[in-house]
């Protein structure tokens, strides 16, 4: 008989707030964020008038381990997420630890590499002033109102959200308008190519595409903040996989309608770019306006979703001082865990400005292998507490077996593929880095004991 967990054990006082519409909206924050404002042109480099399919194929995977993530989540519902499941799966501390530290290096080094796309769209109306001072203005800002409160947050999260929204409508409503939607060859490639070349080129554009999609299991650290959380946050990983995934294709058919892979694969502002040819340079500029939201709110979500990873592994694992889980009185917040995570993102910001982009692809690389470990931990729980309930399951299973969790490991580890040399060794040593701290760490507690 299954034994439904007590869901109070995993609520350690931050203020619940949030229920299906709030939780489905901050995840499509968390998605709908700057990426697709940025990579779509790369993307149509790649893979032509066919990025389209890229998009879908992309979507594929970011569902199947949505799936995975959800049913994680309707087990464990807690912001320790990530290092929580794992434990739960492998009842090993050091190995959760690193998983737990690759999410959050992930994580932060994100919100520093769009912090730093945010100075790069502001500097454009105030070029006098060095951008690298308004992305370390930015962090600051939306730290103090990470710390201000969860409410307070959602309702600015809500408020940019709906303006991305609306900037990729905008997009998508010039197209059709114009019925330049209509009239394009959607498979037509860079160059003439072979059927296995143009197959290779759709999966290695995918492989990009999925930037895009980072970020969505970043709603799991909100289950402490959550109304019900067992139930809520598995429908809102679905849901907001499911909007984006439709505003994702439709851009990417109208961009192609509007002004052709050539044109866009050249823009260092694709977007725009498509909207001053469809609607002159109001329409550059009312895009160029919606990225500064578009960045700035993904640097919020990614600032509030690393704080509560923190928070999170320090209140339920014994990898990091509890101090870090400390609450404030008042606002009800991680305030010690939110000003760790600001401290970093602005040390990354400064030092490494000039690498923070590699140091994005090398964050996603990573958690590629946090994903597949995650798909092996739900394959791990079925087996190992199939007593547990679990208000939502991964469809597609066999004597227990969870078949797109599998699935997932091998589309996984195809984008993996997809890296460059140079990313997988910088990968490999941040993890060895990880590694080798934790050893530290764990020979200290052994020495004072």
């Amino acid at each position: 008989m299954s034994q439904p967990q007590d869901e109070s054990k995993f609520n350690a006082g931050l203020k619940k707030t949030l229920g299906l519409f709030e939780a489905t909206i901050l995840g499509v924050g968390l998605i709908l964020g700057a990426g697709i404002y940025t990579i779509i042109g790369d993307v149509a480099a790649i893979a032509g008038n066919a990025m389209w399919l890229s998009f879908i194929i992309a979507s594929i995977i970011a569902i199947l381990i949505g799936l995975t993530y959800a049913e994680l989540a309707s087990l464990f519902p807690s912001s320790g997420a990530e290092y929580l499941f794992s434990m739960n799966a492998f009842n090993n501390n050091f190995l959760a630890s690193i998983i737990g530290f690759l999410v959050v290096f992930a994580i932060i080094s994100s919100s520093a590499t769009v912090a730093v796309g945010f100075s790069g769209y502001l500097s454009i109306f105030i070029p006098s002033i060095p951008p690298i001072t308004f992305a370390i203005i930015i962090i600051i800002i939306l730290s103090i109102i990470n710390f201000w409160g969860i409410s307070e947050s959602t309702r600015i999260n809500l408020t940019f959200t709906f303006i991305e929204i609306f900037g990729l409508i905008f997009i998508i409503g010039l197209a059709f308008y114009t019925g330049s939607i209509f009239q394009s060859d959607f498979f037509e490639f860079p160059t003439m190519q072979d059927e296995s070349n143009k197959l290779w080129m759709i999966f290695s554009a995918a492989g990009l595409v999925f930037f895009a999609y980072i970020g969505f299991e970043n709603i799991v650290t909100l289950s402490d903040e959550t109304k019900k959380p067992r139930k809520v946050i598995p429908k809102a990983l679905i849901l907001s996989i499911g909007i984006t995934t439709i505003i994702y294709i439709l851009i990417a058919i109208s961009t192609i309608g509007l002004v052709g892979w050539e044109i866009l694969s050249m823009s260092d502002a694709p977007l725009a770019t498509a909207a001053q040819k469809a609607a002159g340079n109001s329409g550059n500029f009312l895009l160029s306006v919606i990225g500064l939201f578009a960045t700035a709110n993904t640097v919020l979500m990614l600032l509030i979703a690393s704080s509560r990873m923190i928070y999170g592994i320090a209140e339920h694992g014994l990898s990091i001082p509890k101090v870090f889980s400390n609450i404030h009185r008042k606002r009800k917040t991680p305030w010690i865990a939110i000003l760790v995570v600001m401290w970093i993102s602005l040390f990354l910001v400064i030092v490494l400005q000039a690498n923070v982009t590699k140091l994005a692809s090398v964050s996603v690389f990573n958690m590629l292998i946090v994903y597949i470990l995650m798909n092996v931990s739900l394959i791990a729980l079925r087996y190992r507490k199939k007593e547990l309930e679990r208000s939502f399951s991964s469809p597609l299973t066999i004597k227990r077996f969870p078949v797109l969790a599998s699935i997932g490991i091998i589309f996984s580890l195809i984008l993996l593929s997809q890296f460059d040399e140079n990313t997988i060794m910088i990968g490999l040593t941040v993890i060895s880095g990880i590694v080798f701290l934790m050893l530290i760490r764990y020979g200290i507690d052994r020495y004072r004991k």
